[in-house]
């Protein structure tokens, strides 16, 4: 049996989209890796799957990684879904619901309030999260955060000095989250404007990551580094974030469908 999907992207973190919404999918960690593998699959960061909503949502959105694993938020893929649907939209996700809107950017999203107790993240034990008192050879005392999944970020001289490649998977496994870690690395290029990357928990690194960036701006803010509305640019481009009177994590930036295609579930089974 044949099934249709389309390939999204935000700013070059790439989605295997699915619309669940008349014919349901039932996805397993298998399949999501045979689909997300790049040689012998359709090939992506993340496969997302867009179904119907229920009371307050439009829409849901599933969100697995290309390891297999389910995850909880993606902010670029949240940008891909009211460009998806040519409409604004409130997702329902496990993270909870997020409203997306068309914007001239592409899409912005209401990312809600970052979480910032150590249980929250979380972390194996109780510590300052905005100055954790760890470090990983020269990456020192970062700060967590939960957008919705969960994030350390680094302040460091220069990204593209570290060796991230293998410091982002050793602390990605490191035992004091006991959920796994999305790993970021910013530093400070102007007034309001900083420079990030990114190793996502699942698919390593990105060219960029939603729910990272908000973590980064969110760390930036409470390290006073910037103090307002900031560019963030990423690998794949510039996000812009800001925060609102409630506290809520606006992010702004592009989304883009790429193709639609068909292929055969037998062949990934």
């Amino acid at each position: 049996m044949t099934f249709s999907f389309h390939k999204m992207h935000g700013l070059g973190n790439d989605f295997i989209v699915l619309d669940a919404r008349k014919n349901p999918v039932q996805m397993n960690p298998a399949l999501a890796q045979a689909l997300s593998n790049r040689h012998t699959g359709i090939g992506c960061d993340q496969l997302i799957i867009i179904g119907n909503g229920k009371n307050q949502a439009d829409v849901s959105m599933e969100i697995w990684n290309a390891d297999g694993s389910e995850v909880e938020a993606c902010g670029n893929a949240t940008r891909c879904v009211p460009v998806f649907l040519g409409r604004d939209v409130i997702i329902s996700t496990a993270a909870g619901l997020l409203d997306a809107r068309l914007s001239d950017e592409g899409a912005c999203v209401d990312m809600g309030r970052p979480r910032l107790s150590w249980d929250e993240i979380p972390l194996a034990y109780a510590m300052d999260t905005l100055s954790m008192p760890v470090a990983w050879e020269d990456l020192k005392e970062p700060t967590a955060v939960n957008m919705g999944n969960p994030h350390v970020v680094f302040v460091v001289d220069d990204v593209d000095a570290v060796d991230f490649g293998r410091l982002g998977n050793m602390i990605e496994h490191d035992q004091l989250f006991p959920e796994r870690i999305n790993v970021n690395i910013v530093m400070v290029t102007g007034k309001d404007h900083l420079k990030m990357r990114t190793w996502e928990r699942g698919a390593g690194l990105t060219r960029a990551c939603g729910t990272g960036a908000c973590a980064t701006f969110v760390a930036a803010k409470r390290r006073r580094l910037v103090s307002g509305k900031t560019q963030i640019d990423l690998p794949g481009g510039r996000l812009v974030l800001d925060e609102n009177s409630e506290g809520h994590i606006i992010m702004r930036g592009p989304a883009t469908y790429v193709f639609k295609g068909e292929a055969d579930w037998a062949s990934f089974s």
